[in-house]
């Protein structure tokens, strides 16, 4: 059905199972013989009533999202002739401006009280860093990843092998309220639909073609994770794992990832940015920098004086404090950043950790 949409356009292969012939067969379709195909999705089309689908969709807040919306993100088209038609979107931010700085977080159902730990921590830190979290909103690994990011302050995208309306597992109806008000919920089914074994295989793609990079935290060696490990290696997106116990059946699918698949491992949230993240600005702490403090001019070295360790501050409030106009601080902000002496935060601007000796440091190279 994918190909015949890009062929010949949803509007005409949709009038055609209306009730007409099916078009001719594209050279893409391979498998069962197009007329086999083409009898079953008229039987399925029959009982599809577009505004009763739209108007579900309003009850419940939710939005269509088509290829060439504002609010499409344009690294699904990767996915090439898999990649949706559509998507259905529920939450208060808006989708592609909040998967443009994410990472997918994925593991086990079953998870362990160690994979449960990492995971919340590992999706706080990066909340705290301005990363949103991806994952499927199961039990376990994801539901961690999802609470750790709403816990850090950013928002977090939930895929969903359902239709928002029947968001599964039922028991985390209230983990999607809050995602809900605070993220994003994401499935590529209409209302109504109720989750299927396939289903879940199917939306891993999404998962892992969202974000630049995914990271497996827990996973054994049959665990639905690694489907979407595999998805991200196919669309070249950065794999990562996180190591457990060897006596853990629940980290043997992660052992695997590092042993055969060339996964990177990652132990923290500085790991993990600085696999996915920009040149000289996710820099793990401790790495140094690319300028030394004294090839700084003095402009250059008010600023830095000038700017918070821990909290972070304004473009605004650090100019004022080092005494000079907006335009020359943001010309030395960016120097400062592009020599990984200071890093984006939510509040603003702040020392890079691990740059400087003490309490307003010497810079370490």
């Amino acid at each position: 059905m994918g190909v015949l949409l890009d062929t010949y356009g949803a509007s005409s292969v949709w009038e055609a199972l209306r009730g007409g012939d099916p078009p001719p067969e594209p050279a893409g379709v391979r498998g069962r013989s197009l007329g086999d195909r083409w009898e079953r999705w008229r039987r399925r089309s029959v009982g599809v009533d577009p505004d009763r689908l739209m108007s579900a969709a309003a009850d419940i807040d939710s939005r269509l999202v088509v290829p060439g919306d504002p609010e499409w993100p344009h690294q699904l088209d990767r996915l090439a002739e898999r990649r949706p038609y559509a998507l259905w979107v529920r939450g208060a931010h808006d989708l592609r401006n909040a998967c443009l700085r994410s990472v997918a977080v994925v593991g086990s159902r079953a998870a362990s009280s160690y994979g449960l730990h990492v995971t919340g921590d590992l999706a706080w830190a990066l909340a705290e860093r301005s990363w949103t979290c991806v994952s499927g909103g199961a039990y376990g690994i994801d539901s961690a990843a999802h609470r750790g990011a709403l816990a850090g302050g950013a928002p977090t995208v939930a895929v969903l092998a359902s239709g928002l309306d029947l968001g599964y597992p039922r028991g985390n109806e209230g983990l999607f309220a809050d995602i809900a008000v605070r993220g994003t919920l994401v499935s590529e089914h209409p209302p109504g639909t109720a989750p299927t074994r396939h289903g879940f295989l199917v939306r891993n793609r999404i998962i892992a073609a969202l974000t630049p990079g995914t990271v497996v935290v827990e996973a054994g060696l049959r665990s639905g994770a690694l489907n979407t490990a595999r998805h991200a290696l196919d669309l070249c997106r950065v794999l990562m794992a996180v190591p457990g116990p060897v006596t853990s059946a629940l980290s043997a699918g992660c052992h695997r990832l590092l042993r055969e698949w060339r996964a990177v491992c990652v132990t923290d949230a500085t790991d993990v940015a600085e696999q996915v993240g920009h040149i000289g600005a996710d820099l793990r702490p401790g790495n140094g920098t690319a300028l030394a403090r004294d090839a700084l001019d003095d402009l250059a070295r008010k600023v830095l004086d000038s700017v918070p360790v821990r909290t972070g501050a304004g473009t605004a409030t650090i100019a004022s404090k080092a005494g000079l106009d907006l335009d020359l601080t943001l010309g030395r902000l960016g120097l400062l950043a592009a020599g990984g002496f200071i890093e984006r935060c939510l509040a603003g601007w702040r020392v890079r950790p691990g740059t400087a000796d003490d309490d307003r440091g010497s810079v370490t190279l």
